[in-house]
């Protein structure tokens, strides 16, 4: 659970909110509500009433209208709920109007995101990076805690002025925290830079695991390595990246490295903020896509992943994607989705080592695909994928003829497809 500074005590029991537009957004909404339900668990907080309420549009002042304002106030305090729970991001000032009328503390997504992240941070680098993403969140929300305190002092004109100058002197304060930790995490990344410098001079390909947050990529990297890595069934267990040596079925030897998981509106600011951690991913040679097959809701999980990899510009990357635990016995047509989504896929169970043989088999296969070098003649009005060739550094060598390019080189990921069309065949 987590303190309330305003108010000295420890939340307990809550109401989640989702709010509505389209009766078609209900299902999502609750899955959404069912995901923030766990987030919210995992703190030790007890889940008292849960709703998605639909409203015709977004009021300014309390999101909802009125009338179902004065009902969820209600609900609340015949639920003896200490905390408010929006699956939706609220503004300050929604925030502070909610708690005026509720008298119990009103947040959002990000702040249980925020709090998990929080509580689940060990090196110093996950709680730097945390720290930054909480300090960020809180700057345009100092003047809530100050209204909270006028409140409690009685609030009279030269207390406000006081608590406007105060206000002033804890947002430069702020301010000058988060740049000193957003210098501390760029030491940080310094660092890690140079071990993974220290790696690359051994010449191993690299692997990442990534994927939707407990979807398994702990259990997987500890089962490939035979090491032990934290895992645990919750939402975001592993924070920081741990790599280990796993070893191929020829005798090649990889470096497997775990990632932080993905989560459905992820906030912006945490994505950034684990941005060098996340680097991993970025480097490697290969991404490993772990997909919990037994969610109902592994589409929807696959695209929040594949969107964050965009927004970290990996989506070039060669993605091999992974639908873990099957022991948990997905229906039949899951397994036959999965392969139609992605035939080049892999069914494994982390847990039982169902189908790992065939994902190391895999791995190997793609590796050796990597290390092809093929030929490529491309004409003169596509040359712009000979500058993409170039800028992603897979270029072996390049002539210049009249009909284009001809280039020797071994794309990867969307490149490589891209590029299919122009290949040459020697006879």
């Amino acid at each position: 659970m987590f303190e309330v500074k305003e108010k000295p005590r420890l939340v307990e029991r809550a109401y989640l909110i989702s709010v509505i537009l389209r009766e078609e957004e209900r299902a999502n909404a609750e899955s959404l509500l069912d995901e923030l339900e766990e987030l919210v668990s995992n703190l030790g907080i007890i889940i008292r009433e849960k709703r998605v309420i639909r409203t015709r549009k977004t009021f300014a002042g309390h999101l909802i209208g009125k009338g179902k304002f004065d009902q969820v106030i209600a609900e609340v305090g015949a639920a003896k709920c200490d905390v408010i729970i929006f699956d939706n991001e609220i503004s300050p000032s929604q925030q502070r109007n909610w708690e005026e009328a509720s008298k119990v503390l009103v947040i959002d997504r990000q702040e249980i995101i925020l709090d998990v992240f929080a509580e689940r941070a060990r090196t110093k680098e996950a709680v730097l990076q945390v720290q930054l993403a909480r300090l960020e969140y809180s700057l345009p929300r100092l003047r809530r805690a100050w209204t909270h305190l006028g409140r409690q002092r009685g609030g009279g004109v030269t207390q406000r002025g006081e608590g406007e100058a105060q206000i002033e002197l804890d947002q430069r304060m702020l301010r000058d925290k988060i740049a000193s930790t957003k210098r501390e995490i760029a030491q940080v990344a310094t660092r890690r830079e140079t071990s993974r410098k220290k790696r690359q001079r051994i010449p191993l390909p690299s692997l990442a695991l990534v994927g939707y947050t407990n979807a398994g990529k702990s259990t997987l990297l500890n089962k490939l390595s035979g090491a032990s890595v934290l895992s645990a069934d919750k939402l975001f267990a592993t924070l920081d990246p741990t790599s280990r040596k796993v070893e191929l079925p020829h005798g090649k030897t990889i470096i497997l490295t775990d990632t932080v998981g993905f989560i459905r509106k992820l906030p912006h600011r945490l994505v950034d903020a684990f941005r060098a951690t996340l680097e991993e991913a970025l480097v490697a040679d290969i991404l490993l896509h772990v997909v919990d097959l037994s969610n109902p809701h592994f589409e929807e999980q696959m695209k929040t992943t594949l969107s964050v990899l965009e927004e970290l510009g990996a989506e070039e990357k060669r993605i091999l994607t992974v639908f873990n635990k099957i022991d948990l016995k997905p229906e039949p047509t899951k397994r036959i989705r999965a392969k139609a989504l992605n035939p080049d896929s892999e069914l494994v169970s982390s847990t039982t080592g169902e189908g790992l043989d065939g994902l190391l088999a895999k791995i190997e296969f793609f590796l050796n695909e990597k290390s092809q070098t093929r030929k490529y003649l491309i004409p003169h009005h596509a040359y712009h994928y000979v500058v993409k060739a170039r800028q992603e550094g897979c270029v072996q060598s390049m002539e210049s003829n009249d009909e284009g390019m001809q280039l020797e080189a071994n794309p990867q990921g969307k490149l490589a497809a891209l590029l299919k069309k122009y290949e040459t065949v020697e006879d």
